[in-house]
């Protein structure tokens, strides 16, 4: 049934009342300078297209997660259907979204089962139970800070994690992870390169969805090349069923991972604030009202993936990137692209196949993200303008990457902290002390009332511009 909303109230939930969605215009067409808002659908069978999209706009991004950790893929996409289902609900379907697997986890998930997909080993069960353990432990503080958020603002984040913190944070995860690539493509230099190449030319040859799909290309690419060199082998889709459940494994608990999964709540916490920043510049809307409740809805969906087997969940740039493309927000959407998701999760021959993909193929397409996550930290940088003159961002930046790419490693009795855990924690701590030893000399740069205590000061058509 379709909802008639009043026009004066945009912002009001699709899920009121369980009335469904408005629908815009005559569900056919958008009229140029127009968008379809969140509590809005075009016909049905277009909104089920539009959803098909968003998933195969996740979907290379999304299923090299298990690849790289061992997790059975099959699983790892039914719990990023279930939880994209259970954002638009705990959202009130004003935040249009798919939670994919978040790449964020894929370092303290390797440090705790050291999996290799070059050895032909599987996951040892044990081991990624652990891993499991500290996913909900990222999930259960995500959700937390998600209720803080949603009574007391977003402010206290801001300060703490400004933008330059915020952009270590991301960066040094992607840097960290610089070696595992290399691993993975000397099995198969030649389908790693193929697979790069790929990549980098359908980013720039196509326009539009195509331009966008370029992970996946990639991979589709890179698959055919090793197929054709014997690198694929298909026994177990042979063997595989039909339909069926995924995998499902139950969680451990060790305390001496915490310090390897914890920081990574900071890069969950940043691409939710992200990706409702981006909504609210794409339809004009002040969504900082639903940050709450997004972190919130994160958290339970990376809890409930950890306690059956997934991967950890986050909001995802791919899709983004589609509604960017098509102007169309609506959350009905997303609703049709979680039961696409589910559907397929519920395919165990589907999974088996993906779970063929090689080394060499995994190597290229990992080459590219992960270099891809150490930039979106430099693009939090620029974006925010943050100042590198300032010698508090530049060593607190400088510290934090040089941490995490060199895998500093810390071991306090049976705890034990690594390159993320310890780059995340002296970004934070680097930034918070020199700040406040600054204001107190009165020498921080950026505090225009600290500056000229010692008659230096300048009024303001005298100061030269910040640099950027």
């Amino acid at each position: 049934m379709v909802a008639s909303h009043d026009e004066a109230t945009p912002a009001s939930s699709p899920f009121d009342g369980w009335r469904g969605w408005k629908q815009h215009g005559d569900g056919k067409t958008i009229r140029p300078g127009e968008s379809v808002l969140p509590e809005e659908r075009l016909s049905w069978p277009r909104t089920v297209g539009i959803g098909a999209q968003h998933v195969v706009a996740m979907f290379g991004a999304t299923f090299l997660v298990p690849l790289l950790t061992g997790f059975p893929p099959s699983t790892t996409l039914f719990f990023t259907a279930i939880g994209t289902l259970l954002f638009l609900l705990i959202t009130k379907g004003m935040m249009p979204s798919y939670l994919g697997a978040s790449f964020g986890l894929l370092a303290p998930i390797g440090a705790v089962t050291g999996f290799s997909a070059t050895s032909g080993d599987d996951l040892e069960p044990h081991a990624m139970a652990l891993a499991q353990g500290g996913i909900i432990s990222v999930g259960v503080t995500l959700a937390l800070v998600g209720i803080v958020v949603h009574f007391a603002g977003v402010r206290w984040i801001e300060v703490t994690m400004p933008p330059v913190v915020t952009g270590a944070i991301v960066a040094l995860i992607g840097l960290n992870l610089a070696p595992a690539a290399w691993d993975w493509v000397k099995e198969a230099p030649l389908t790693a390169v193929i697979t790069i190449v790929t990549i980098l030319v359908t980013s720039v040859l196509f326009r539009g969805m195509l331009g966008r799909l370029s992970i996946l290309i990639g991979v589709l690419v890179g698959y055919g090349a090793a197929w054709v060199q014997g690198q694929i082998h298909f026994t177990t889709v042979g063997q595989a069923d039909w339909v069926g459940l995924p995998e499902f494994h139950a969680p451990a608990f060790d305390l001496g991972y915490l310090g390897l999964f914890l920081p990574v709540v900071f890069v969950l916490i940043a691409e939710n604030i992200g990706h409702v920043k981006s909504v609210s510049a794409m339809t004009g809307r002040d969504l900082d009202k639903v940050t709450g409740r997004t972190l919130f809805a994160d958290g339970f969906s990376t809890i409930l993936a950890g306690s059956g087997g997934g991967s950890g969940t986050t909001t995802y740039a791919e899709n983004i990137g589609v509604m960017a493309a098509t102007r169309i927000f609506s959350t009905a959407a997303y609703l049709c692209a979680g039961i696409i998701a589910l559907v397929l999760s519920l395919l165990p021959k589907f999974g088996e196949i993906i779970a063929t993909i090689p080394p060499g193929v995994l190597g290229g397409a990992a080459t590219v993200l992960y270099g891809m996550i150490g930039l979106l930290g430099v693009r939090i940088w620029v974006e925010n303008r943050v100042d590198f003159s300032n010698p508090i961002n530049l060593n607190t930046a400088a510290v934090a990457l040089i941490v995490a790419i060199a895998n500093f490693t810390w071991t306090p009795g049976d705890l034990q902290f690594e390159g993320i855990a310890l780059g995340s924690a002296s970004a934070i701590i680097i930034y918070q002390v020199m700040r406040a030893i600054a204001k107190w000399r009165g020498t921080d740069p950026d505090d225009p009332t600290e500056s000229g205590s010692e008659g230096e000061a300048q009024s303001p058509a005298q100061s030269p511009p910040t640099s950027t």
